[in-house]
């Protein structure tokens, strides 16, 4: 039977990952790091847990993929460059071939962005419980922050929405951190969709201390509830109307969709295609 330093080290230590900025790593007391010092340091944590984040039968890859993208999420929202990450694993018993894929889709994910497991922690628990943080880097003058959006501003998604209704979960989002490094300098405010389109378009709106209205016509999606429904992990942002990023071609890429404006008017107008004001049951996910 293999103790919690014997797991580590066969299945979290083997990462071909090894950023220069990583003075030491895992397997210390503490991880040594090093920060550029003309950036900030963004830093995001999510905890996923079996049968609330995830069906209990899902993937040991797919766990782990998601896991970590879900973080990544967050940074690409700020328009950060991931860096580093921790993950604190509690597991109700030890399953060799569990951890081997649980680590194989959490650093498929990680190599991809070049992103350092950098420590964590190993414990047992009733549940199977991931939590993760993410660390990464954005230049102060060019971090996107829910609180800059202006009156006047057109508001735009990426991407359709509500994949992850018709898939019954969705998991394996991809993390749009181009997208986001792609948005410094231009969108005023920024915030990805994990929680609903409702509901996290209302964060910018509470931060902004601004109103907005938007066109149910002009928003693409995959299901009829994608407006409320999370695990999107699009963008939402917005930006001057005059940059039309649209027709921007360094955007193309990203399916990008002007779905409405933002109002010195408070409170969120959604308008279906008949100019009917629609009033939704709920905002999207909530956890209580």
């Amino acid at each position: 039977m293999m103790n919690e330093f014997d797991i580590i080290k066969k299945f979290f230590q083997q990462q071909s990952i090894h950023r220069k900025d990583v003075i030491l790593g895992s397997g210390d007391d503490c991880a040594l790091l090093k920060s550029p010092p003309d950036q900030l340091l963004a830093v995001s944590m999510d905890t996923l847990i079996s049968g609330v984040h995830f069906p209990k039968d899902l993937s040991a890859y797919e766990i782990g993929y998601k896991s970590l993208a879900v973080n990544l999420s967050d940074l690409a929202a700020m328009g950060a460059i991931p860096a580093w990450f921790t993950c604190g694993l509690s597991l109700p018993d030890f399953d060799e071939d569990w951890c081997k894929e649980f680590s194989r889709g959490l650093f498929d994910l990680a190599n991809q962005y070049h992103i350092e497991l950098i420590g964590g922690d190993l414990t047992r628990s009733k549940i199977l419980s991931i939590t993760i943080q993410a660390h990464g880097f954005v230049p102060k003058e060019l971090a996107l922050r829910r609180d800059g959006a202006k009156i006047g501003d057109k508001i735009y998604i990426s991407g359709k929405l509500g994949h992850a209704i018709l898939k019954n979960y969705y998991h394996r989002p991809e993390p749009r951190i181009n997208l986001g490094l792609a948005l410094r300098g231009k969108a005023h405010s920024c915030i990805d969709i994990s929680d609903g389109l409702i509901a996290d378009l209302s964060h910018i709106l509470e931060s902004s201390k601004l109103g907005a209205s938007i066109y149910m016509d002009k928003i693409p999606v995959v299901h009829q509830d994608a407006l409320i429904s999370g695990d999107d992990y699009e963008l939402c942002f917005t930006a001057r109307a005059e940059l039309n990023l649209e027709s921007d071609p360094k955007l193309s890429e990203y399916n990008i969709s002007c779905i409405g404006q933002m109002e010195s008017q408070k409170g969120l107008r959604i308008y279906q295609p008949d100019g009917a004001l629609w009033i939704p049951e709920k905002s999207g996910y909530q956890h209580f």
